[in-house]
């Protein structure tokens, strides 16, 4: 198998499968028990939480464990909408963005809240200078993306944070890092961002467990209730063996980021000039340098349909996608491509690679050999 849809999910590494094993079969006690095994599980989600937080160069009480991203960009975004609204109720974003951010700024929207939309050029990127013109006095809240997981655009966060210190309004910046946390270098403190999403599933950690950074200059309140847990900000019960996975998960990357990072990179250079050679009316739609992801290309085959190219690919037991697994199974074409101007046929026609450590040389020779096979097929079925 060659899996090459590592932006959709990861497969866990097998340290992360044995220490939730461990967790589930000994760490079973709630943390919030008085008792001996309650105590020693609450010492176990602390240290996974000294991990991650360790690994983000962050205190540790700036950091909430949650369900995923898509609940730590709700929590982000509401509980700030909310808390500032009396000073404003305009707030800005890309057009580019993820559903958990784009659906959580429309219900706002029906709220009474003013949104403006950045637009990007072709590569996915915002200009700097429409954002400095789009924030207003009562601007309460920028969102971006960190990286786009569609077609990889690496936003200059310093550069939009250094806008909005010299802005009249000052709002408050929250970061979707979901596919930027343990895949692109960076510092939280340097960025000087308020919040910032991550998942773990994203890093070869467990489904259903992320987190979010909040700057301790930045109290939020929580958007629902319950017993109080993650300092009162994410009630409910902790999920131990998804927190102790993640803990396990950062501590690996910690360890492996640069070199996977680097194999990365040059996976992602050498099958897009490997494209580039054997087939031809293609389109490389993510740039090729560190202003995009190390795991993310996106590539046009014309004269296809990128939905066809998936199941032919996946017949060899090659698995890829053609845009956001969040919304791959609706029935609209991807509003990032819209969003960079692409035609519908080019939309129509394109798939995205994301790649992991475990990819070699060998697997993108194949999966190159293959896309060549299905796409003349495919344009000769067509009669394109």
């Amino acid at each position: 198998m060659i899996y090459l849809d590592n932006c959709a999910t990861t497969k866990p590494r097998k340290e992360v499968i044995d220490a939730m094993v461990e967790a589930l079969t000994n760490d079973f006690g709630n943390p919030s028990s008085l008792h001996r095994l309650g105590l020693l599980t609450e010492k176990k989600v602390k240290e996974a939480r000294e991990i991650v937080a360790n690994f983000l160069k962050i205190d540790s009480k700036e950091l909430f464990f949650t369900s995923g991203g898509t609940e730590s960009n709700n929590i982000a975004v509401q509980s700030i909408a909310r808390k500032f609204s009396k000073k404003g109720k305009h707030i800005i974003t890309t057009s580019i963005e993820h559903p958990s951010i784009l659906n959580v700024y429309k219900y706002l929207e029906g709220e009474g809240y003013s949104v403006t939309y950045l637009d990007v050029d072709q590569s996915g990127y915002i200009d700097l200078e429409m954002l400095t013109n789009a924030i207003k006095e009562d601007t309460i809240l920028v969102s971006i993306i960190h990286v786009n997981n569609e077609i990889g655009s690496l936003q200059d966060i310093k550069g939009i944070k250094d806008i909005i210190n010299k802005s009249v309004s000052k709002p408050i910046l929250h970061v979707d890092g979901i596919q930027s946390f343990g895949k692109v270098d960076f510092s939280l403190k340097d960025l000087d961002v308020d919040t910032y999403s991550f998942s773990g599933h994203k890093i070869y950690g467990p489904k259903g467990v992320g987190g979010l950074y909040i700057n301790k200059r930045l109290k939020l309140n929580p958007i629902v209730f319950g017993g109080n847990q993650e300092s009162g900000l994410r009630s409910g019960t902790e999920n131990v063996p998804g927190i102790i996975g993640l803990g396990e998960a950062v501590r690996i990357m910690s360890k492996n980021f640069e070199a996977e990072s680097k194999h990365a990179f040059e996976l992602k250079k050498y099958m897009a000039d490997g494209i580039l050679k054997k087939i031809d009316d293609v389109k490389i739609n993510t740039s090729l340098d560190n202003t995009s992801s190390p795991y993310i290309l996106s590539v046009t085959f014309r004269r296809t349909r990128g939905e066809v190219l998936l199941h032919y690919l996946e017949e060899k037991d090659i698995y890829v996608s053609t845009s956001s697994a969040c919304s791959s199974r609706g029935t609209t074409k991807s509003h990032v491509l819209r969003a960079i101007n692409m035609c519908d046929d080019d939309i129509e026609g394109t798939i995205r690679f994301c790649f992991s450590y475990e990819i070699t040389k060998e697997d993108i020779d194949y999966t190159i050999e293959q896309l060549k096979l299905a796409v003349d097929d495919i344009r000769s079925i067509m009669g394109r």
